[in-house]
């Protein structure tokens, strides 16, 4: 997609005289950002990936703002306004890389922890605070010198150009966003709050012993739920054949052979009884092995590749900003804050988390540069790499590895965020001071809601978490890589040591194959995390995400112009009612 410049052709003056970091602007973003944010925690809780809500933002804070002006006269709502909404938006609902979905719940599973919710709202927001001030120092380097895409930043700047410059496109784009959202949002309340709607499939029964699984025993139904089909449009066809690839060999073929060696236990003796409880505790140790080798590949290859042009910056307004002393002072601050934090909560000793600060740093850039040229945040690799550093630097010491970890993938999940942000404020030139101060509003929203949700969702991780309910993949994987390097491989269940070898290889290979060749060719190949993902949740969810995928494929294939404009939006109102709605259930089921 080339970048297009928003009103970038527009006069300087004209966006001068524009407002932009306005009161309106702040709470929008605010409110938006306090609604978009269970949707993520919800998601990460569910497949382990989180999504980019700045499309969404813009065209709900447009809306919201056409309709006061419509039946109240309100301003207009300009470009950088709807900006400024959209930074403090995402930027809440990315704030779940402070840890809420990966390493907090692992720690808990391992070792009891649970953070007061207080402490937990002032973690995620620390951790994310980092980014937000890394990103700051990167973005002269990344979007002036090296000049990377950055394709949802991109995307977020055409899509403000097109709905500011044709405001009825806005509203239908709009319009379908909310009904898909009030379909989905319905369902899933029928669902929770009416009669349970049973997932189906087939009972028929594979060969082998009077235990051996049915096809609906290995996850083999069609799920209900609407919200797996809007993530499978927004992933696309690659990753969703691969996670149905994934899920043919994880459950379909090395479930029943499991079994068969006795490596696990059969489930309910029904031919419609889920058994994913206990075939996914040794499906998940090839299945992390072949997401985090294959992140690990791409991460090395990234940092060969980590510094670019020599080309020096022109000075304009959207250029200045804090200053390098400025910088080293907040960078500094914010270390010796989460240093302090650190000790007090998980017992790790000041210098090694500051030495943990520095790392995050080093990481960041690597990652921030991995989403500019290809708009992914590998966050579990960023934080398995600081996970293998401090196996050896505090070997056996639990919360030291998990939450090292948390500090970098933190980080470089909301630099990341950020970096696509700042790229679309240059393309429709906002002013970075603005940019910034937005993000800190963000983050703010985000560890409060965030936080919530994630305690209204899970009171009880070590019984609720890698379920078929709430399979939580990211946590499966970063507790996994816990056990092994604080434990050693006795950790691992018998039969999967040799599953993982022939999973580490796949994974190299895949990693460098889509590093190596030609765009026009590895587009072709399988995604190794896709893959991966499927050993770790239900293979219902893996055919939902498949069936999304395709349809979105198939709108794009006959109706390309529609699917362009309105496809995203569709498939976001599809997750977004779901999951407010599932949060809501389960708040008043607190409540009762």
């Amino acid at each position: 997609m080339a970048p297009a410049g928003p009103s970038a052709a527009s006069p300087a003056i004209s966006l001068a005289r524009q407002p932009e970091l306005t009161l309106r602007a702040i709470l929008t973003g605010v409110v938006i950002g306090a609604i978009l944010t269970p949707c993520n925690v919800y998601s990460g809780l569910k497949i382990g990936w989180a999504f980019n809500m700045a499309i969404a933002a813009v065209l709900l804070g447009f809306g919201f703002w056409q309709v006061n002006r419509a039946l109240i006269g309100t301003r207009s709502w300009g470009i950088l306004e709807n900006n400024t909404n959209q930074m403090v938006a995402s930027s809440a609902a990315s704030n779940i890389s402070g840890g809420l979905v990966a390493p907090l719940p692992a720690l808990t599973l391992l070792t009891g922890q649970v953070l007061p919710w207080y402490w937990l709202i002032f973690w995620v927001a620390i951790v994310s605070i980092l980014g937000v001030i890394v990103a700051a120092g990167l973005r002269n380097q990344m979007l002036l010198r090296e000049k990377l895409s950055f394709p949802a930043g991109i995307a977020t700047a055409e899509t403000m150009t097109r709905i500011h410059d044709r405001g009825d496109d806005a509203v239908s784009r709009l319009k379908l966003l909310l009904s898909a959202a009030a379909v989905s949002g319905a369902i899933k309340a029928f669902h929770d709050l009416v009669i349970a709607m049973p997932r189906v499939g087939p009972g028929l029964k594979l060969p082998g012993s009077a235990a051996a699984p049915t096809l609906s025993n290995l996850g083999f139904t069609l799920d209900p739920s609407l919200l797996m089909l809007g993530f499978g449009a927004i992933i696309g066809l690659r990753a969703g054949l691969s996670i149905l690839l994934g899920a043919v060999v994880a459950w379909g073929l090395l479930a029943p052979y499991v079994l068969a060696q006795g490596w696990a236990e059969p489930g309910a003796i029904e031919p419609q009884a889920s058994w994913f409880a206990p075939l996914v505790t040794w499906l998940l140790w090839p299945g992390a092995t072949l997401m985090v080798v294959a992140s690990l590949v791409s991460f090395g290859i990234s940092l060969l590749r980590l510094y670019g042009g020599k080309k020096k910056p022109k000075s304009s307004r959207w250029a200045r900003g804090l200053g390098w002393r400025g910088h080293a002072f907040a960078l500094s601050a914010i270390a010796v804050l989460i240093a302090l934090t650190s000790a007090h909560l998980f017992g790790i000793g000041f210098w090694t988390a500051i030495g943990a600060v520095g790392v995050s740093y080093i990481l960041a850039i690597v990652a921030t540069r991995a989403t500019g040229e290809t708009g992914i945040t590998p966050i579990g690799a960023m934080g398995q790499v600081t996970q293998l550093a401090y196996s050896i630097l505090a070997p056996g010491q639990i919360g030291t590895n998990l939450m090292t970890a948390n500090i970098t993938g933190g980080a470089a999940g909301q630099c990341a965020d950020l970096m696509q942000d700042l790229k679309t404020g240059m393309l429709i030139g906002a002013t970075f001071r603005f940019q910034i101060l937005a993000q800190f509003f963000g983050v703010i929203v985000g560890s409060v809601v965030g936080s919530i949700v994630y305690l209204l969702l899970i009171p009880d991780p070590r019984s609720m978490l890698i379920t078929p309910e709430w399979p939580a993949p990211a946590v499966a994987t970063w507790k996994a890589v816990a056990e092994v390097l604080t434990a050693g491989l006795a950790s691992i269940p018998t039969g999967a040591l040799p599953a993982m070898a022939v999973a580490a290889v796949l994974g190299v290979i895949l990693a460098l194959a889509e590093q190596m060749l030609p765009p026009r060719h590895a587009r072709w190949l399988p995604s190794a995390p896709a893959i991966g993902l499927a050993f770790v949740v239900p293979a219902w969810n893996a055919i939902s995400l498949f069936l999304g995928a395709a349809a979105a494929a198939l709108i794009a294939r006959i109706a390309p112009q529609w699917a362009e404009r309105h496809v995203v939006g569709l498939a976001a109102g599809l997750v977004a009612g779901e999951s407010l709605i599932g949060v809501a259930t389960l708040a008043l089921r607190a409540l009762d």
